[in-house]
């Protein structure tokens, strides 16, 4: 069976690259977490937010932006006492800052997912690569959707981040061609968005 070739032999991996990479989320909250998750991971390898994945979703409260916003000052020290999850104080105030903007935008939209899929016109952009080196690390849409995140006020959303929130959420697909993955099914798992060819990214 092929796959894409960032995937190695960790069933990690594979079971990430199979089930969740590149299927259409439309859920809110979930690409909440993705968004949010993503952001967690700049300047960091994927591997880091993976095995933290669970850790972060016990210590966001699975990330419900309606118990988010609430977070005051003991949770934020609570928070950064927590070993399970990066503590980077900039990234642990972002998660709130974005609950706040959340709530604006599904006001404004009638729901997060609206809002996101509106930058592809409501439809995933499939891709045709035939390798990695084709993959682009972002886009004239992922710019698009930094500076309008940006300007609603959320944070760690830069161009690179956003276009792996992107891949990762299916709305785009960059499964290449000769991937087994290619044509998606639309069903999918909660996962965390990655962009496999620029582990390390820029926020």
């Amino acid at each position: 069976m092929e796959r894409c070739g960032w995937v190695n032999q960790d069933e990690l991996y594979i079971k990430y690259h199979d089930e969740e990479w590149g299927r259409p989320v439309h859920d809110d909250m979930l690409l909440f977490e993705y968004l949010n998750l993503e952001g967690a991971q700049a300047g960091l390898s994927w591997y880091t937010i993976l095995k933290k994945r669970e850790n972060y979703r016990v210590a966001f409260d699975g990330f419900d932006p309606e118990k988010i916003v609430t977070y005051d000052q003991e949770k934020i020290d609570e928070l950064m006492q927590n070993k399970g999850i990066v503590r980077n104080r900039l990234k642990i105030h972002a998660v709130i800052t974005n609950a706040k903007a959340y709530f604006k935008v599904a006001e404004e939209f009638g729901s997060f997912s609206t809002y996101i899929w509106s930058f592809v016109d409501g439809t995933p952009v499939k891709n045709h690569f035939q390798c990695l080196s084709e993959v682009p690390a972002s886009t004239d849409i992922s710019n698009r959707m930094s500076r309008d995140l940006k300007k609603r006020g959320f944070k760690f959303v830069g161009s690179t981040i956003c276009y792996a929130f992107m891949q990762a959420t299916g709305m785009v697909n960059d499964h290449l061609v000769t991937c087994c993955c290619y044509e998606n099914k639309p069903k999918r798992q909660a996962a965390l968005n990655f962009n496999p060819v620029q582990e390390n990214k820029k926020i």
